[in-house]
């Protein structure tokens, strides 16, 4: 996914013209560590793979592109010994997701010292649009310093802890932690009624008892992705969180509800996302030098870019620069 491609860089949960969604998939990843859950690592493939089956997508322009990857690739074996074929962590995949699942086992304990595997989350994480754990995969993350993002909390959360309680018993929790946030992410791309017919399929019955998870109020959704489109538009210059209200024709504090439940980002740091995309795709593909990279993304000064890219990335924008081109030219 190129760095000139902002919108399949930021903005992965948003709707986009039907025929731009045929032309490119959701790039999904999954990255496993030996010890893995396969239920829960699996029940997320699972999710996105049925949505591509009902919605009848075939395999050269299905909606989703699901990857399982590891540090050095080939298999990693799950805590049922069963072993799951992997991809490494090679230059093909330092551009970003539309998603990234963070799996846990007994190898993300190691992984959480691993420099290699720490930097590439901190490097991918600017374009990436969401970034969520599943189970022990929080600890890879607290250690990469990418918080706020584990399994989903508040009203998704009750309302499959629920489910998995009625149906299926406590001890699936994870289960239902890993699948919701998928099928949030399928009702934003194809629609309420395709996310309802995915859970049904994986687990019948369940329609009633996920509408609160599935049947939002689609009129306000809409007006809190035309904020993030306008945010995304407008990122260059100088924006506040008033006028993306004013846009979605809400009170500040309810946008900043809204934004958050619908978006899984807060407004803020969804802009920066937006000015971090244009800023990487600057440094990659352009000479222009950093500081006036910083003003036409809308970053400032070349100092506070520096900042920045430091305290997401770990590396200065003239390191990142090296390395983009490095990965590219490799």
């Amino acid at each position: 996914m190129p760095y000139a491609d902002l919108e399949s860089a930021v903005m992965g949960w948003l709707h986009v013209s039907e025929k731009s969604a045929r032309c490119e998939a959701r790039k999904i990843a999954i990255l496993l560590f030996d010890g893995f859950s396969l239920l829960g690592a699996g029940i997320v493939a699972e999710v996105f793979h049925v949505a591509n089956e009902l919605s009848g997508s075939a395999k050269e322009d299905a909606a989703y592109d699901v990857r399982f990857l590891s540090a050095d690739g080939g298999h990693v074996t799950c805590s049922s010994s069963v072993r799951v074929w992997t991809d490494g962590l090679d230059a093909r995949h330092y551009v970003g997701f539309d998603a990234l699942f963070v799996a846990g086992g007994k190898g993300a304990e190691v992984a959480a010292n691993d420099g290699r595997i720490i930097g590439w989350l901190r490097q991918v994480q600017s374009n990436t649009a969401t970034v969520r754990s599943i189970a022990e995969g929080r600890k890879v993350l607290d250690a990469a310093g990418i918080r706020g993002q584990h399994d989903a909390q508040g009203r998704f959360g009750s309302v499959m802890s629920h489910v998995g309680q009625d149906e299926h018993g406590s001890d699936s929790g994870d289960r239902y932690e890993s699948m919701k946030l998928a099928l949030v992410m399928i009702k934003r791309d194809l629609g309420r009624e395709m996310a309802r017919r995915v859970a049904e399929r994986l687990m019948p019955g369940s329609a009633a008892k996920l509408e609160p998870l599935l049947g939002d109020s689609g009129a306000a959704a809409d007006k809190i992705r035309a904020a993030a489109r306008w945010l995304q538009e407008n990122c260059a210059r100088p924006v506040s969180v008033v006028e993306a209200a004013q846009v979605a024709i809400m009170s500040e504090r309810n946008f900043l509800r809204r934004f958050k439940t619908e978006m899984g980002v807060t407004p803020s740091d969804y802009l920066l996302q937006a000015r971090l995309a244009v800023t990487c795709s600057l440094l990659t593909d352009s000479e222009l030098p950093v500081d006036k990279i910083a003003r036409r993304s809308g970053m400032g000064n070349g100092d506070r870019l520096a900042k920045i890219f430091r305290k997401r990335l770990l590396i200065s924008p003239t390191e990142y620069r090296r390395q983009s081109r490095c990965d590219a030219g490799g």
